[in-house]
């Protein structure tokens, strides 16, 4: 019997030595593929089919949500008419958007916050140019007086162009605007020649040039123009950990896409419906790091707009910012 009990005495020492060196005795090692808890409540964002989204897919494909303890619920419209009109209502928390659109909503009464910038952050992001049409002798800015151009007026296509003509010298009494507010439609008629010129945002631009269109000049030569992720005040106010991680993961799955942009192509090519003809030659767009406007960019389309008389007066800078939603 003692011989037994000695036996049992080194095999429990055996084991607890044993629990000792893997640790496996009270203390449990933690999980470390357990996500984070979850803050705040669910984020609804309402996109369009463009390319200034693609992170909100990017991040959904990759799990990046759950990662950062965020819900977020992507809500698809078909019109920026009908995502705003979501926005006014509250049926919706925040969007992608452009600044002539912020100024716009806060007239009306929806009080909103820029987080970020989209698109735009430099000249080559989110690209708009102006082309004449395939039979048109108009090959330079120069040509454009007296003639037609198509644009959607009031909007962001609206100041882009002003500010194209005015900074090469063009006066805006010299070119006829004609509003043709849908996209399509105005590529249509560039391309079938009815008008003589139109502004269009990529990909659209890079298909007029496909099919024919003559580029006359782009924005690419200055930063003229951004979308920005903006959030309802009041959505702020009531969700502000939920949102701030929604704008963190927007910001990193920007940089996943623009590191790695090969391998989320077919998601580009499904999501912002790039047209078929462009399939092949069109680029992943890449995003740079989270950031806000500048004062002069903002600045710039306040000014714009009080002179088109489409707000009473400017806005100011802190009226339309909030830094604080990007961690800072």
């Amino acid at each position: 019997m003692k011989k037994l009990s000695l036996k049992y005495s080194s095999l429990s020492i055996t084991l607890c030595l044993s629990l000792a060196i893997t640790g496996c005795s009270a203390t449990k090692a933690p999980d470390t593929n357990t996500p984070p808890k979850t803050v705040g409540k669910t984020v609804k964002i309402g996109i369009l089919p463009i390319e200034d989204n693609l992170p909100f897919y990017v991040a959904e494909k990759d799990g990046l949500y759950a990662k950062e303890g965020v819900q977020v619920e992507l809500v698809s419209f078909a019109s920026a008419l009908e995502r705003d009109t979501a926005l006014q209502a509250g049926q919706i928390d925040g969007e992608v958007a452009d600044l002539v659109a912020v100024a716009l909503l806060k007239k009306i009464g929806t009080d909103v916050k820029i987080a970020s910038i989209g698109l735009g952050a430099t000249p080559k992001e989110g690209r708009f140019a102006i082309l004449s049409s395939p039979k048109s002798t108009i090959k330079d800015l120069a040509g454009l007086k007296g003639a037609t151009l198509g644009i959607s007026q009031n909007s962001i296509i609206d100041y882009v162009s002003d500010q194209i003509l005015l900074d090469k010298g063009i006066m805006l009494n010299e070119v006829n605007k004609m509003s043709i507010p849908k996209m399509p439609v105005r590529l249509d008629m560039l391309l079938s020649d009815q008008i003589n010129a139109a502004c269009l945002p990529d990909p659209l631009a890079s298909l007029a040039q496909a099919k024919g269109a003559h580029l006359i000049i782009d924005d690419t030569y200055r930063n003229i123009s951004q979308t920005v992720f903006l959030f309802r005040t009041e959505s702020i106010q009531e969700n502000p950990e939920g949102i701030k991680a929604a704008v963190r993961v927007y910001g990193l799955a920007g940089q996943a896409l623009s590191n790695n942009p090969d391998q989320y192509r077919s998601l580009f090519l499904e999501k912002a419906q790039v047209p078929a003809d462009l399939k092949d030659s069109y680029q992943t767009p890449t995003f740079s790091k989270l950031q806000l406007p500048t004062e002069e960019e903002i600045s710039s389309v306040m000014k714009w707009m009080v002179e088109k008389k489409l707000i009473p007066q400017a806005y100011g800078y802190q009226d339309l910012v909030d830094s604080s939603l990007r961690g800072e």
